[in-house]
Order: structure tokens, then C-alpha cells, then sequence
């Protein structure tokens, strides 16, 4: 495979698992106050994501892909709020684990690898249209 089209493929590699990353961070922050409904129950649980790298035996170009989706299992943050209907026998309500400023930064974390690897993909699209025109003339 060309390095063009190598560079092609691993810059959209990183736009999937981004775009996957960035939905993650979208859902812990959509649920950073989603508590549960029953007293004493557990509230939302802050969603996790690892990435792997994978070789791809066809073009020879290492890749990044998502490895596991899972939850972190840090303890919920507690608040004292006796009125709540998940509130347990104590007025204790269970909040989710999620931090925002973590997530705030992994979705610009998110967003600039993104933005990062569709600027590969441009830039290597202009050098292929590049290589054409060269050929042609």
C-alpha cells in the first residue's frame, strides 16, 4: 500500500475511535445529575473508554481502534437531600461519579485529535489531487 493511502487509513482509524470517545464524554456530561429512582439506588456510573492498536495485515499500517467500553468504578459522591425520592432511610442521595472538569477536558482532548486527524485526511487528499494533476500535465 502507497503511503498516501496508508496515511488515509490511519487518519480515519483515528477519526472512529475519536468520534466514539466523543460520545462517551457527551453521555457522562448529558448524565452528570441522573440519579436513580428508587431510594438508596445507585445513581449514573461515569463511562470509560480504552483504545488499543491493532495491526492491519493488508495495508501494513498500524491502527488505533476502541478496545473495551466500561464504567469507572470510583465511589458516587453522596449529598444530604432527604426530599429527593432517591434519598435512602439517612436523606443521603447518591450522585453520579462524574467530574466535569475531567470531562470537559477530555472532550477538548477529544475534539483537537479529531480535528487533527480530518486535517491529515485533507492534507493528504491536496497531495494525492496534487500527484494527479502532476501526471496528467
Amino acid at each position: 500500500m502507497d503511503p498516501l493511502s496508508a496515511s488515509l487509513k490511519i487518519a480515519g482509524s483515528g477519526l472512529e475511535a475519536q468520534s466514539t470517545r466523543l460520545r462517551i464524554v457527551s453521555e457522562n456530561i448529558a448524565n452528570s445529575r441522573t440519579t436513580g429512582d428508587t431510594p438508596g439506588a445507585d445513581a449514573y456510573r461515569r463511562k470509560i473508554i480504552t483504545f488499543d492498536s491493532e495491526l492491519d495485515r493488508a495495508t501494513g499500517t498500524t491502527l488505533v481502534h476502541v478496545k473495551k467500553l466500561g464504567v469507572d468504578r470510583s465511589d458516587f459522591v453522596e449529598e444530604y437531600d432527604p426530599d429527593h425520592p432517591a434519598a435512602d432511610e439517612k436523606g443521603m442521595v447518591k450522585l453520579p461519579n462524574v467530574n466535569m472538569l475531567i470531562e470537559m477536558a477530555d472532550l477538548r482532548e477529544a475534539n483537537r485529535s479529531y480535528e487533527a486527524n480530518l486535517q491529515t485526511i485533507r492534507q493528504t487528499r491536496d497531495l494525492i489531487s496534487a500527484t494527479i494533476d502532476l501526471l496528467k500535465g
